[in-house]
């Protein structure tokens, strides 16, 4: 039997004889420094993960009794995930502590059954960074180079709040609130173990049956009427169906909506969890997607300005959707094509753009397909009887990343 005790992260003290009976007690230094270690058992302090299990195989492989010891709840982004998938569940006897992420909270006086959180511990903070900017309540694991002042960074200019929670349960412990500019230019030390990053005006949100971010919309390609717009000009639901399913938006992704117009297609995406950013040339477009992603209450952000110009500053994207151009639209789909880490979805209503907004996805690198969309709703006529009212057609092109050969495959 392999003992887990999660230890430290509320700042209670170990109990004593945490580690009774173990002939091999296996932890980070300062919880082998905290705990008595039984007479003659060997001690391994964990550095690499892959020789310290292998020391543990050669104790379970005698039968002989081992004790590993990790901060807070050890099932939490922890230790358990590589003991249980190196030696099965059953050897393990789990005894978690206080997780950071609780502690955190509890520190800053907050419920966070409604919180997402993300590990940026030895991971890309991008995706912790996109869903700090889709949600309300995130909480992020950090690590070297991915710290507050990283994560402060990332977040520029967004309206958020990070509180900063360090060396929980230590003497040292630390919990300050900051912007994101005053987080990034901090030097935080090593200390670091978790950053809540806060939408104040809706960190308290309403109770909650289901833990966890909140729930996925229960529909979506939602009828025009769900959305301001101006004279018709938004992209119909059968034209937003079939965009969303090639943008594929999930929690952690960067999407684009290129010539926003109303935003419909930005705030579909952020309903289903992405972190968007708008651009809309014109004043009141851009007016109007701000009112319509507060009507849904979704976070997008939008950035006035004209394409391929206003594309510059901002973030890579994992998507984007191109509604609009013009004359510019083969320059802007070429600029969204270069950058985009998946995909592209261009949506046109002019035959004369198709060609060039083809290639320049092809160009690009990435694999193209397309669809003529032409539909018919039902529309009512005197007598109470029903015709088929046509819709404008709409050409819509797609261009996909094509994936590695490694790519989708568990590490």
């Amino acid at each position: 039997m392999i003992t887990v005790v999660g230890m430290g992260a509320a700042g209670a003290a170990p109990a004593e004889g945490v580690a009774a009976g173990a002939e091999l007690v296996v932890g980070g230094r300062r919880h082998l420094d905290a705990v008595r270690l039984p007479e003659g058992a060997e001690r391994v302090v964990l550095g690499a993960l892959a020789p310290a299990l292998d020391t543990v195989a050669e104790y379970v492989a005698k039968e002989r009794p081992v004790t590993v010891l990790a901060s807070g709840d050890p099932g939490f982004f922890g230790i358990v995930r590589a003991l249980a998938e190196r030696f099965g569940a059953r050897w393990l006897d789990v005894r978690p502590g206080v997780s950071s992420v609780a502690a955190a909270f509890a520190r800053a006086g907050l419920p966070w059954d409604d919180a997402v959180v993300a590990s940026a511990h030895g991971r890309d903070l991008r995706t912790a960074v996109n869903l700090c900017r889709a949600h309300p309540k995130v909480a992020v694991l950090t690590g070297p180079g991915a710290g507050p002042a990283e994560l402060g960074a990332a977040l520029g200019g967004d309206p958020r709040v990070l509180v900063v929670a360090s060396a929980l349960g230590s003497a040292q412990e630390r919990v300050e609130r900051v912007t994101p500019a005053e987080a990034a230019a901090r030097d935080w030390g090593a200390a670091v173990s978790v950053v809540l990053c806060l939408d104040e005006a809706r960190a308290l949100g309403p109770v909650r049956t289901v833990a966890g971010p909140r729930p996925g919309p229960a529909g979506w390609a939602l009828d025009e009427a769900e959305f301001a717009h101006r004279d018709s000009m938004i992209t119909k639901f059968e034209v937003r169906a079939l965009a969303l399913a090639r943008l594929g938006p999930r929690p952690g992704d960067l999407v684009w909506d290129v010539g926003a117009g109303s935003g419909s297609v930005a705030v579909e995406c952020a309903r289903l969890g992405a972190a968007v950013t708008a651009v809309e040339k014109t004043p009141d477009g851009v007016e109007r997607v701000r009112a319509n992603a507060a009507a849904h209450g979704v976070d997008v952000r939008v950035v006035h300005g004209a394409a391929p110009a206003a594309l510059s500053g901002l973030d890579d994207p994992d998507a984007v959707f191109v509604g609009g151009g013009g004359r510019e639209l083969p320059a802007i789909v070429a600029a969204c094509a270069r950058r985009a880490r998946r995909a592209v979805v261009v949506a046109m209503a002019a035959l004369d753009r198709v060609p060039a907004a083809r290639a320049a996805l092809l160009d690009a690198g990435l694999d193209c397909d397309g669809v003529l969309l032409q539909s018919s709703r039902l529309a009512p006529l005197p007598g109470d009887v029903t015709r088929l009212a046509a819709t404008n057609p709409v050409f819509l092109l797609w261009g996909t990343r094509p994936r590695t050969r490694t790519e989708g495959v568990g590490q």
